[in-house]
């Protein structure tokens, strides 16, 4: 493989990891998008626009020279590193915060972690192969597109004992919150189309967050949505059930 192939590949990963379209980059570096698709088509352009593509992407010319083609990106992590990122919150927030691309500045700003805190931080997710920390202050996520929880795992139990009830317990009462909890007898063809919404409308929460995710932080607020649905009867109901 050449290295302009390479290179090329490289991009169109750091493009997949973080989520963004071939659009996005054109408005970034300033050019058409068509421009953008010839280019990595062709894979020729010149070393002013390659500059530009790595600061929009956050990489150097460097990372993308040795950047394995489509390897070691997470779709999920193992029970091990799940459980060390529950053992430490600090570890937790900021894989959180690198999953969803903020920068530097803003963790240091936002968050009681100085530089030598945010450093230490990262070299252990670092040794835990979550992020790629890169001296002074670069931070590449390790994590897909589709990266997922672990059903059942450490961070799944942490959200049922910690941070669901904590959730809902809210009042819920700003313009733009919504809680409804809706019951009903649907029939199987009906459960399994309601599946379908629910899996739509996670996906385009995705959608939202990433076309955001590049703009300044103080034009977005965290937001977190609860999509859930199971067959089940609330227990004090089925214990006034008829006894077959």
């Amino acid at each position: 493989m050449s290295a302009a192939t390479s290179i090329v590949q490289a991009i169109r990963g750091a493009l997949r990891e973080r989520r963004m379209t071939y659009r996005e980059l054109a408005a970034a570096i300033g050019v058409s998008e068509p421009t953008v698709k010839r280019d990595l088509s062709r894979g020729d352009f010149s070393l002013s626009r390659l500059d530009r593509i790595c600061d929009a992407l956050d990489l150097s010319i460097t990372d993308l020279a040795h950047a394995p083609a489509g390897a070691g990106l997470l779709t999920q992590l193992s029970e091990q590193q799940e459980r060390a990122l529950v053992r430490d919150p600090r570890l937790l927030v900021v894989t959180y915060l690198a999953v969803n691309d903020w920068k530097w500045n803003d963790i240091t700003a936002t968050f009681q972690l100085d530089d030598n805190a945010l450093i230490s931080v990262l070299l252990r997710l670092d040794d835990l192969g979550i992020v790629d920390y890169r001296p002074p202050r670069r931070i590449r996520k390790r994590t897909a597109r589709n990266f997922a929880w672990r059903k059942d795992g450490p961070v799944h139990d942490f959200f049922l004992s910690r941070v669901a009830p904590e959730f809902l317990r809210a009042p819920f009462d700003a313009p733009t919150d919504e809680l409804r909890f809706i019951g009903g007898m649907l029939a199987p063809a009906s459960l399994a189309q309601m599946k379908v919404a629910v899996a739509r409308l996670a996906q385009e929460f995705e959608e939202y967050a990433r076309r955001d995710a590049r703009l300044a932080l103080e034009s977005k607020n965290g937001c977190s949505m609860l999509l859930a649905m199971r067959q089940w009867e609330f227990s004090e109901f089925t214990r006034l059930r008829r006894k077959r």
